[in-house]
C-alpha cells in the first residue's frame, strides 16, 4: 500500500517506508517513560484557545452517548461541556494525573511504548483519541494496529496535536519534521496500520492561531469488517 496519500489541507514530500524504520523512533533519552512520568505534572500542555478548538472537534466528530478511550492521557482529557458521553477511559502513564482527571469514568496505567498491546476486548470503544502525545510514541504504527483492534467499526480515531513538546521524549521523526509535515507523518501511521479509512487531515484554529497555540488534528473511521 503507497504510504503518505493523507487529504490534507497541507502537503510537503509524501513519509516512504523508510521513514518508519526503528532509527526514526529514537530518543535523546532513552530511559523508561516510567521514570521520566513518575512525578504528575497537574499542567495542561496547550493555551485556553487550543484547549477550546479541540473540544470543539471532539463535539464535531464524536456523537453524543459515545464510549470513548482517551489514549495517552493525563490529568485533563479537554472533553467539551455539554456533549454526554456514554463513559470516558483514560490509558497513561502516571496514576495521580489519570486519577485527578474529572472527565475520566474509569482509567489504566499502562505504557505503551513498552508494550503497544491495549488491555481492552476487541470492538469496545466508538472512538479513540490521542491529544497532545503522539510525538512520544515509539511504536505509532502497532499501537495504531491496536486502536483499530478495540473500535467498533466505523468508530472515530482522532489524533491531534500543537508544536510543544519534551523534546527529549519525542521521537527523531517528530522533532525533524515541520507541523505541517507532522500531519503527514501521523497520516502515514494511520496508513501503514491499514485499519483506517477517508484519513483527513486539518489545522483546526488558523482564525485564532497566532496568538494562540496552532492545533492540527488527523483524524478517520476504521473500515467496515466482512
Amino acid at each position: 500500500m503507497p504510504l503518505g496519500h493523507l487529504k490534507s489541507v497541507h502537503r510537503e514530500a509524501p513519509i516512504t517506508e523508510s521513514r518508519l524504520t526503528p532509527e526514526y523512533f529514537q530518543r535523546v533519552d532513552e530511559e523508561d517513560d516510567g521514570v521520566f512520568y513518575e512525578m504528575p505534572r497537574l499542567v495542561v500542555h496547550i493555551d485556553d484557545g487550543a484547549i477550546a478548538a479541540i473540544g470543539q472537534f471532539f463535539k464535531e466528530q464524536i456523537p453524543e452517548n459515545s464510549e470513548v478511550l482517551d489514549l495517552m492521557s493525563s490529568w485533563r482529557s479537554h472533553w467539551p461541556q455539554n456533549h454526554p458521553k456514554k463513559r470516558m477511559v483514560g490509558l497513561g502513564l502516571n496514576d495521580v494525573e489519570l486519577r485527578e482527571n474529572p472527565d475520566l469514568d474509569g482509567y489504566v496505567v499502562h505504557n505503551v511504548n513498552n508494550n503497544p498491546i491495549l488491555p481492552f476486548e476487541n470492538e469496545t470503544f466508538d472512538a479513540v483519541v490521542i491529544t497532545v502525545s503522539a510525538q512520544y510514541l515509539t511504536k505509532p504504527i502497532d499501537t495504531f494496529r491496536q486502536v483499530g483492534r478495540i473500535l467498533r467499526p466505523g468508530g472515530m480515531f482522532i489524533v491531534s496535536f500543537s508544536n510543544r513538546m519534551f523534546p527529549t521524549k519525542a521521537v527523531l521523526n517528530w522533532r525533524n519534521s515541520t507541523d505541517r509535515g507532522r500531519v503527514d507523518l501521523v497520516g502515514t501511521y494511520m496508513e501503514a496500520a491499514e485499519t483506517f479509512e477517508d484519513i483527513q487531515g486539518t489545522f483546526i484554529n488558523p482564525e485564532t492561531s497566532p496568538p494562540d497555540d496552532p492545533m492540527y488534528v488527523v483524524y478517520s473511521r476504521k473500515a467496515p469488517t466482512g
